[in-house]
């Protein structure tokens, strides 16, 4: 009976650290109903605001620049997070992406960007090429 209580603590432990270290962590800030969400390959354009985690500094915005970042989902042109987090969108939609360093730049540092951060991103999905935003 003991060990039964001891390795059933242990899968609780191992369950806990696990799903605090998930590579990503994905919060919806503004949901949006649409019959045509975001899949692999889809060129998007994405509005997005970049900061660490650590202290909340920023380090990219393409708010500041008033031009959606343009790229191919599920590509490989962004970070994994991005090519993972931003997938079944809707146009309009509002994701609060939370990223571990694996699945963002890991050991390397990237600009203003230290190695091993965990970055967060607020992102707004504008368009999916050649699709039309639904009229609700």
């Amino acid at each position: 009976m003991r060990l039964s209580s001891i390795a059933a603590g242990l899968t609780l432990l191992f369950v806990a650290a696990t799903a605090l270290d998930k590579p990503l962590d994905i919060e919806i800030q503004h949901s949006v109903e649409c019959t045509r969400k975001t899949k692999k390959g889809d060129k998007v354009e994405m509005h997005y605001r970049g900061t660490l985690a650590s202290d909340g500094s920023q380090f990219d915005a393409s708010y500041d620049r008033g031009q959606p970042l343009s790229f191919h989902l599920g590509k490989g042109q962004v970070i994994r997070g991005w090519d993972e987090g931003l997938l079944d969108m809707c146009v309009g939609e509002k994701r609060k992406l939370t990223i571990q360093p694996e699945w963002a730049y890991g050991s390397r540092a990237m600009g203003p960007i230290p190695a091993e951060s965990t970055l967060v991103f607020e992102t707004e999905l504008v368009g999916i090429g050649g699709v039309k935003r639904d009229e609700l």
